[in-house]
């Protein structure tokens, strides 16, 4: 049952909270800016008004959850770190002396109470109506990219992910005390999930019996995370992996398993659009729903600001696109792919030019290609590919046709790409000074990206599944965006 009254009842302790926690603390900087009380209303639909045990409040449990992002934590390092931190209590709006939740709480509200939430468009909605209230997000753009965050299993198998969480654990127990290493449980060699448990089920006793060790900040946490995997791993026990996961890929030669997201953020940066996908997503086709979104969250967006992989065709008609005034709907920065501007460079290179009298290309020794083959592609939109053929004869002549044409019996021929009229524009346009101005802005959200992962913990995902990973992404979103308007509000 929903308790509607949250307000603290009197203690005589209340006035540590302005004794100790000073003004230009970021939780109180938190407290005052935003009200919190739109989660209660936004979830009250997940819970009966009327009958069962009364609940915890949905909002405090929501702060929770926050306070895990802005300092990464297993649930149960979280609920004792909120015990004796009164900073923690101050933002949970708890009194001194009151007590915490227990810690298996946490899952069940993420798992029950939060399940088919939109969280995460809703917590981006509320961060920019409180820029945009504060007169700290004017901008007109908005830079978009993607970022990865691996599975929490990362491609292999559980098993695995508890081997490396018990040997953290070990290194942490030696560092702390040598002499321990003879007391160890002797480890699984059976390729066994069942077995892999059983051992860090021995382990952790073993570790739990000791003397003053297990209470050493060190051994504690990686403790606490490898009894909260084994709990979880017990849940998900069927399966091997990450079933939403997919392999996307950073570079030609390097690759994720996991999840991307794909963020816009306006230069000021305050993230106003994010999509959470499985890791092998193209970057390109989530342009349109970006614009949209952050269209619907209070920005004008007249220029988007990404790299090479949002400069699709689709997406220059779509930024082309002309309103009943001629307006165009917005500007693309984003430099074409080389194959597209540059043509066929190989062949260029190897003396091959585009004879413009003849409309076709000449070889290095001044023949004309024989004939000219439109190579169909029926995908709407695409650019006009040629097939440029050379006689046979001609190239078995020619002097140099070891440089250019090393195949035997064969003619030369290659391919070449014709620009649209579409490419040609924006190959225009990316000379300009307006573009090269405004492309600059782009390094912002590389710097977001590693704010994310590197200080929120964004860069793996805590739970199993999307929805686990869309529920984290909101979270992480939400915390860096309230303190970057906190910076913000601060700096004016």
């Amino acid at each position: 049952m929903l308790n509607n009254q949250s307000e603290l009842n009197f203690s005589p302790y209340s006035d540590l909270y302005d004794k100790l926690i000073p003004e230009n603390h970021l939780f109180r900087q938190i407290k005052e800016l935003v009200d919190f009380s739109f989660i209660r209303e936004e979830l009250k639909n997940k819970y009966c008004l009327t009958n069962g045990r009364t609940a915890e409040d949905p909002v405090r449990m929501f702060i929770y959850l926050l306070l895990k992002c802005i300092n990464p934590l297993s649930d149960v390092d979280l609920v004792e770190r909120a015990r004796y931190d009164l900073s923690y209590k101050f933002l949970l709006g708890i009194n001194p002396e009151d007590d915490v939740i227990d810690s298996s709480s946490l899952s069940k509200f993420r798992k029950l109470r939060l399940q088919d939430s939109e969280l995460l468009d809703m917590l981006i909605e509320k961060t920019c109506q409180i820029a945009i209230e504060k007169g700290i997000m004017k901008s007109k753009s908005i830079i978009i990219d993607s970022t990865h965050t691996k599975s929490r299993y990362n491609n292999h198998p559980i098993r695995e992910v508890l081997k490396e969480q018990s040997k953290k654990l070990r290194h942490a127990v030696y560092e702390a005390d040598e002499k321990t290493k003879k007391m160890m449980p002797e480890k699984n060699a059976e390729d066994s999930i069942e077995k892999e448990i059983e051992y860090c089920e021995i382990l952790v006793k073993t570790i739990e019996d000791m003397p003053v060790v297990p209470n050493l900040p060190a051994v504690k946490e990686k403790l606490n995370l490898l009894k909260e995997t084994m709990e979880d791993t017990r849940e998900e026990l069927y399966k091997s992996k990450d079933e939403d996961a997919k392999i996307g890929h950073k570079t030609k030669d390097s690759s994720f398993f996991g999840y991307k997201t794909h963020i816009a953020m306006t230069p000021e940066r305050i993230i106003c659009a994010a999509i959470v996908t499985s890791g092998e997503k193209p970057d390109g086709q989530e342009l349109p729903e970006l614009v949209e979104k952050s269209r619907k969250n209070g920005i004008k967006v007249e220029n988007v600001i990404g790299d090479r992989a949002y400069s699709g065709k689709d997406n220059l008609d779509l930024a082309n696109q002309t309103d009943k005034d001629g307006e165009e709907n917005f500007r693309l920065i984003s430099r074409l792919n080389p194959v597209i501007t540059d043509g066929n460079r190989k062949e260029e290179e190897n003396g091959f030019i585009y004879n413009k009298d003849a409309e076709t290309y000449q070889c290095k020794a001044g023949f004309l290609a024989d004939s000219m083959n439109i190579i169909k592609d029926r995908r709407k939109g695409r650019n006009i590919r040629y097939s440029f053929n050379f006689s046979k004869i001609k190239c078995e002549n020619c002097p140099y046709k070891d440089e250019c044409h090393p195949r035997k019996n064969r003619g030369k021929n290659f391919k070449v790409t014709i620009m649209s009229e579409t490419h040609k524009k924006q190959k225009e346009f990316q000379e300009t000074k307006d573009f090269k101005e405004l492309s600059k802005e782009r390094y912002k959200i590389e710097a977001k990206n590693n704010e994310l992962k590197n200080v929120h913990g964004y860069d793996r995902s805590v739970g199993n599944g999307l929805y686990a990973t869309k529920i984290q992404g909101a979270c992480v979103i939400f915390v860096t965006n309230l303190k970057r308007i906190t910076t913000l509000m601060n700096e004016k």
